[in-house]
């Protein structure tokens, strides 16, 4: 396992889940199945949207609110940069950001980049047990924060203490049940210490 190909949303209704993700410009970067086990609260996790400038995060943000999705923290300036956080109708949370401050130009509609942020118990742990499985670590930040090489696939994935990833995000830091989200790129499948999935990737996915 060297990358992270696919991401899989567990949704309780799937037609309306293909129809928001459509209108939110996201249909082709995830991919959706039925739920088949229960979940409350946070679940764990969070994907984040990388774009280049506060004019592609506004126009992310809108199309997501337009389409039915929460605001958790609605778009605005910070210490580094610009973004806001929605949440889903289907539940999964998602932030939208740049590091820029300033538009140069008229939105792009395009996403330079994703992030897969896992909530760990033990970030170093799970660190080491990622290392192992053949991940290579990019940026890391103590037992705060560690984000991975995307390798050939289009999503990186990073481990943040899940309290810290909550409130990051806004929710409450309590939940149970299903992660909902399975992650395709494992030779094997195999779930981590924190209870996340994942699977083959399918053929189509990888080179």
């Amino acid at each position: 396992m060297t990358s992270t190909d696919t991401i899989t949303l567990e949704v309780d209704d799937l037609a309306a889940a293909e129809r928001f993700y459509a209108a939110f410009g996201l249909g082709a970067l995830v991919g959706l199945r039925a739920a088949r086990e229960p979940t409350s609260g946070f679940r764990g996790f969070a994907l984040s949207l990388l774009v280049s400038q506060p004019a592609d995060v506004d126009a992310l943000v809108d199309a997501a609110l337009g389409a039915g999705a929460t605001a958790l923290k609605p778009a605005a300036k910070s210490l580094w940069g610009y973004g806001g956080t929605v949440q889903a109708p289907d539940g999964t949370i998602w932030t939208v950001a740049t590091s820029a401050k300033k538009d140069t130009g008229p939105a792009t509609g395009r996403i330079d980049g994703v992030v897969l942020l896992l909530g760990v118990a033990d970030v170093a742990a799970s660190k080491r047990f990622y290392l192992d499985r053949g991940l290579t670590a990019a940026k890391s930040f103590g037992r705060m924060y560690v984000e991975f090489a995307a390798g050939r696939g289009p999503v990186k994935p990073a481990l943040y203490r899940r309290r810290a990833l909550a409130k990051n995000v806004g929710v409450a830091p309590e939940g149970t049940g299903s992660h909902r989200i399975a992650i395709g790129g494992a030779t094997e499948p195999f779930t981590d210490p924190d209870g996340f999935a994942w699977e083959p990737a399918p053929v189509a996915a990888r080179p």
